[in-house]
């Protein structure tokens, strides 16, 4: 039997730019990724991936504008990954190097795909154009898509 978990994701953009943070350990390490992680008993979606940007990065935003909704599946493993993408223009703070995290800034057009999740090459090029979307994908190890669905939907 399966279970499902929520997760957070935080883009930061800028004009031409993108803050994304090398994960240092833990799932992910070795990884460019945005910031986020699971969200705590008592607290809003919203509320953790503020959470998790603020922890991993040292920035605070106001307003996070929700773009995605991605479905992880990792084959062998029951636990789903339910993962709410946001992304913010206007964040307080410096980029602040955390224990999980190594903030850094990337040209649009230098994003760093070939060292980042595999599925981020499907997505990534919605958020920056400003799409909503839904998804699924389903991982063998941490680095082969086996199946994977995504779609632009007008809301979520």
């Amino acid at each position: 039997m399966s279970t499902t978990r929520l997760y957070t994701l935080v883009l930061v953009l800028q004009p031409q730019q993108v803050l994304l943070g090398m994960k240092k350990r833990g799932f992910g390490a070795g990884r460019w990724n945005g910031f986020g992680g699971k969200v705590e008993e008592g607290e809003t979606i919203e509320e953790g991936a503020k959470r998790e940007l603020r922890e991993e990065s040292g920035l605070t935003a106001d307003t996070l504008h929700k773009v995605g909704q991605i479905i992880f599946e990792f084959v062998g493993n029951p636990e789903r990954m339910d993962v709410h993408i946001f992304c913010t223009d206007h964040v307080q703070g410096t980029p602040t190097e955390s224990d999980e995290m190594r903030p850094q800034w990337f040209r649009l057009d230098q994003i760093p795909f070939d060292d980042m999740w595999p599925d981020d090459s499907y997505w990534f090029p919605l958020l920056l154009q400003k799409k909503k979307f839904l998804g699924h994908f389903q991982f063998q190890g941490q680095d082969t898509i086996v199946a994977h669905m995504l779609r632009e939907v007008d809301q979520l």
